[in-house]
């Protein structure tokens, strides 16, 4: 006698996975993905020379032109940044007060995945896979891990 095991039925439905490499994706997340950042880099008070570097290495004219107007469309590198990026600032803020939060990625850590430096330094220097690995960090403590 063998039972197999199904989850319930649920109202919940995932959302499709998006296609960065469409252009029309791209076209309708840059705009908010930018604004998105700045606001980011703002509450974290990072310095715009490390907000470029977040960015991949922008160029200061491009960073200041981008600034004054989002109006364009980002390569996959640069929304896959961001988006880990807002990750990581929505996990700060649900595990953190807002003061704590916005502060974490400019104070020294332990973790022996930063190896004493910040969290921003280590994702400046680490790049994308850097960043994706305080998210995965960041979610893991979410979920009690």
């Amino acid at each position: 006698m063998s039972a197999a095991y199904a989850y319930p039925k649920s109202r919940f439905e995932p959302a499709g996975l998006v296609d960065l490499n469409a252009k029309s994706e791209r076209e309708r997340l840059s705009r908010s993905a930018l604004k998105g950042f700045f606001r980011l880099a703002d509450a974290w008070k990072v310095r715009d020379e490390d907000a470029r570097e977040l960015l991949g290495g922008l160029s200061s004219s491009a960073f200041y032109e981008w600034k004054k107007n989002p109006e364009r469309v980002l390569e996959v590198d640069r929304i896959t940044r961001i988006s880990y990026l807002i990750g990581i600032y929505k996990a700060l803020h649900i595990l953190y007060g807002d003061k704590l939060a916005d502060e974490w990625v400019s104070l020294s850590n332990k973790n022996l995945i930063f190896s004493g430096q910040t969290p921003l330094a280590f994702m400046q220097t680490g790049g994308l896979l850097a960043m994706q690995t305080v998210r995965k960090l960041l979610d893991a403590r979410r979920g009690g891990l």
